[in-house]
């Protein structure tokens, strides 16, 4: 295992221009699940070493249905990360969470249908326990991060349901959503959270509001355009969040999230395949040693 990385960042490649980031590295790492979206960057920032993963690709290149986010979060254990905070474009389905806002979710529903969603299989089983799908204390100091800066509204809380995409939702689909309760709707959470509890690394998301998808009367619907409008302007915002987060982060190597797995793995050791415990070596070998 690599020495631990404080903090990943899993977001636009825009993040990543930190003028004062230090030893700027490059990983072109090669998972058992494949290649990740793009190179691993890491760095130090504020005295923390940090990683940055472009979500996309670089340019923007990858639909979120065809973002491996197995090979994604696996690269990032592989490289000892401990936390990480994504960052999102979303959709708000409630009025009091307006465009420009940020939303820390404490849960998610999965709407999803293709993708990859565990790491296990294969004559491994393991079911994971994600009824908090989101790290408390992660989250916790996320939300005081964002009151410090004190610029932009920031609400703790919500459930974030994540789509299919890579289109928009319908005025039906979007007002059931509302129905059921949730609060923002994005495209890239799931199943990106429940890997990272699999991988026992601490995950929140910092949710950017930019529009309020198509249920809103008087607005326009949402467009590739708004989307792009708010996180260009809160680029700046999500690069001093990051900063002074890195600076705050108090890391916490008892959080349950770090140890996920413990209780998960039911599979006997010598009923395990050899090449299943090779490939998830990584994930598994503190509980099959």
């Amino acid at each position: 295992m690599a020495e631990p990385i404080s903090l990943a960042v899993i977001g636009g490649s825009g993040l990543y221009d930190f003028p004062d980031l230090g030893d700027r590295r490059e990983h072109k790492l090669v998972t058992p699940f494949g290649n990740p979206s793009a190179p691993v960057i890491t760095g130090t920032l504020e005295g923390k070493e940090i990683a940055f993963l472009a979500r996309h690709g670089v340019g923007h290149t990858i639909s979120p249905s065809e973002i491996n986010y197995r090979a994604n979060i696996f690269a990032l254990k592989m490289i000892g990360v401990q936390n990480i905070v994504s960052i999102s474009a979303c959709g708000s389905l409630r009025e009091d969470y307006a465009p420009g806002d940020i939303v820390i979710p404490d849960q998610i529903f999965d709407n999803t249908r293709d993708r990859a969603r565990t790491f296990f299989g294969n004559g491994l089983v393991a079911h994971v326990s994600v009824a908090e799908p989101f790290c408390n204390r992660l989250s916790g100091q996320l939300v005081e991060t964002f009151k410090m800066i004190g610029s932009h509204k920031v609400h703790f809380g919500g459930s974030l349901i994540t789509i299919e995409g890579p289109r928009f939702s319908t005025r039906a689909e979007s007002n059931v959503f509302r129905s059921w309760g949730m609060s923002v709707i994005g495209m890239t959470t799931s199943p990106e959270a429940f890997l990272a509890r699999e991988a026992e690394i601490c995950y929140s998301v910092m949710a950017h509001v930019t529009d309020y998808d198509v249920w809103h009367t008087g607005e326009s619907p949402v467009s590739v355009d708004m989307v792009i409008k708010v996180l260009h302007e809160n680029t700046s915002l999500a690069q001093t969040a990051i900063r002074k987060f890195a600076s705050m982060l108090i890391p916490d190597t008892s959080c349950a999230c770090r140890s996920a797995l413990g209780s998960a793995l039911i599979t006997q050791k010598d009923l395990i395949p050899v090449e299943t415990r090779k490939k998830l070596d990584i994930l598994i070998g503190k509980y099959f040693k």
